[in-house]
């Protein structure tokens, strides 16, 4: 390797700036300070400089989570480096990106947005939403913090979050291996890989200091889930497996990861066992309390996550009668169906859970099963994108590709998820299927989860996003995400999905209850002091949901408190939106313009959601 191009590129990364306000053209540079009590006016500027500052400060986040830069294909030209470094995890590095983020939050308040137009104001109100929660929860003293992001996380490692997890998905299936440089990226990111697995280390020991300790539960799945890391670590297999396959069709040598096996073998190896052993020493003190209001300023801390995840200032127990309301009402549509095609014994969760063990609606066992489903995606895949012209005037014409989840992630997964690809359309939007048993999916409910992860779900909607300026790219909110991805399972409703298939409207209406029991459940687990069990049992009982599926549900939210209660809130808020723009407009109301408006205006909180159907509602 020329260790040569390492260096240029850490030189690169030592020369990044700050935003400097007054660098910027229309920007008075007497006005940089920050508005306060003794920061005098408002900055004036204009269109041009508020794009500039907001390219600006996303290169300002991007440097602290190169990682999304790849993803984003944007770590590219000067800032190419990037593509060799890591987010520095040790408590040091989550510091300085928390100041990073406090800085530029207090220059966007700094500015006279009077002068802009409309959509680039909205991107600045979303910054300064986004920034103004994510400080929020760095000023809490402990937890894994988004910044436009779903997972809401009050520990560094467990089942689903760790760069034990998010590392090999990120090497294996983002990282571009084209040319000579983007291997020595992989190597340099490689290298840097024990230091940020321990900068994980410190942070995990000292939330234990402070009394914070997973439920015993989720430090189980986590153990074994790094216990088969840790021994791909040791055998070589980690990395270099998928490496060797990655680059059979390039033209770098294919005997270059054999370079890198004592890196893994040693260093990286090394920092995994010993966040094996601290998960082994919480283990031994951990409880079986799901919930926070058991941890230190848990309910501090929750309060936090549901706002951070609904983007709205809601109470627990208001979210947690709102999604009884909505469950019942969902039943109610479900009951005739069920009677209709002859389940008429029972309560609603008992007739679905009757309708669960009917084997025509059962995949094959095995990788048959594992092969039918995958078809099954790919051909309602198919479907949908034909209706699209039906549903949009602006359309777009996503790179997708479906995987398999890798098998370490898979037992502390869910049952699928998705997203959208780069900026650039060099990575496609990918569907992660969870495949470790074909018994979580049925022919009845798989159609619905499909269009919510692909089209035009998460995938569609992200690549609207990824026509907005590069921070709307970055930041994503999960009321939004969660409730358009739902809000696409009803367009597809609409659009004939089920026209011939009655069971599968049930699926698609038990989805929606399913997301109205989340916000029941995870209020429940983390305010009403619910057991798991409890939690895991009125999944079964009320919605009927299997069991298998919704015990790693249940996990999930206690390891993310709050994301779960996005989906159902976002979703009835687009609803209510519509309703609203429909009332408005009367025979003005266009069905294509109005959702045009809504994914036009990009990933955003739900209050600059209404300002972009006022606009609408307006413009007709």
């Amino acid at each position: 390797m020329d260790t040569t191009k390492f260096t240029r590129r850490q030189t690169l990364a030592s020369l990044g700036a700050g935003v400097s306000l007054a660098a910027l053209p229309g920007c008075a540079q007497q006005l940089t300070r920050p508005a306060g009590p003794q920061g005098g006016g408002l900055l004036p500027i204009d269109n041009a400089s508020a794009n500039a500052f907001l390219e600006r400060i996303a290169y300002n986040l991007l440097k602290h989570e190169p990682e999304r830069a790849t993803g984003l294909g944007v770590d590219t030209g000067e800032y190419a480096y990037l593509r060799g470094q890591l987010e520095d995890q040790s408590p040091d590095g989550q510091a300085a990106l928390a100041e990073t983020l406090k800085s530029d939050l207090a220059l966007v308040r700094s500015l006279d947005t009077s002068a802009l137009d409309a959509d680039t104001r909205t991107s600045l109100e979303v910054v300064e939403s986004a920034y103004d929660v994510a400080t929020a929860g760095f000023d809490l003293p402990y937890g894994d913090i988004p910044i436009g992001s779903w997972r809401t996380a009050p520990y560094a490692v467990i089942q689903n979050v760790g760069t034990y997890l998010d590392m090999p998905r990120l090497l294996d299936s983002t990282h571009p291996l084209k040319t000579p440089d983007d291997a020595e990226a992989y190597a340099e990111r490689l290298r840097a890989l024990p230091a940020v697995l321990d900068g994980e280390l410190a942070r995990m020991r000292e939330a234990r200091g402070m009394g914070v300790v997973p439920p015993s539960f989720l430090l189980d799945k986590a153990i074994a889930q790094m216990e088969s890391t840790l021994s791909m670590a040791r055998s070589g297999e980690l990395f270099l497996a998928q490496l060797s396959e990655n680059l059979s069709d390039t033209g770098i040598a294919r005997a270059w990861p054999m370079e890198l096996n004592p890196l893994v073998t040693g260093p990286i190896a090394g920092a995994l066992g010993r966040q094996l052993s601290e998960l082994r020493v919480q283990r031994g003190m951990a409880t079986g309390d799901p919930g926070m209001s058991a941890r230190p300023r848990g309910d501090e801390w929750y309060a936090w996550a549901l706002r951070s995840s609904t983007t709205t200032t809601m109470s627990p127990d208001e979210v947690h009668e709102q999604g009884l309301e909505e469950l019942a009402l969902l039943h109610d549509r479900m009951d005739p169906i069920l009677r209709e095609i002859g389940y008429t014994s029972g309560t609603v969760g008992e007739r679905m859970q009757a309708l669960s063990e009917d084997p025509r609606y059962k995949f094959a066992e095995g990788d048959p099963g594992r092969a039918e489903i995958m078809a099954f995606i790919e051909e309602r895949i198919g479907w949908i994108k034909g209706q699209m012209p039906r549903a949009f005037n602006t359309l777009v014409d996503p790179r997708l590709e479906v995987k398999r989840l890798p098998l370490a992630e898979e037992p502390g997964a869910p049952g699928a998820y998705g997203g959208a690809g780069s900026k650039d359309g060099s990575i496609p939007g990918r569907m992660w299927i969870n495949l470790r048993t074909t018994d979580l999916h049925r022919k009845y409910d798989l159609a619905d989860l499909t269009f919510h992860e692909t089209i035009p779900g998460h995938v569609w909607e992200g690549e609207y996003s990824n026509r907005l300026p590069l921070i709307r790219s970055i930041l994503a909110f999960n009321a939004f995400s969660e409730g358009w991805a739902l809000y696409a399972e009803q367009l597809a409703d609409e659009l004939g999905a089920y026209d011939d298939f009655k069971v599968g409207r049930l699926g698609y209406l038990q989805s929606l209850a399913f997301r109205a029991c989340r916000m029941v459940v995870d209020t429940g687990l983390h305010h009403k002091r619910w057991s798991r069990e409890r939690a895991v049992d009125f999944f079964v009982e009320r919605n009927g949901s299997k069991r298998e599926e919704v015990e790693s549900e249940v996990d999930r939210y206690c390891s993310w408190p709050g994301q779960a209660c996005g989906y159902k809130l976002g979703h009835s808020e687009i609803v209510r939106q519509r309703g609203r723009a429909q009332a408005a407009m009367g025979s003005a109301y266009d069905f294509k313009g109005f959702n045009d408006a809504v994914i036009l205006g990009g990933n955003a909180p739900l209050d600059v959601l209404a300002k972009n159907v006022d606009r609408y509602i307006a413009s007709v």
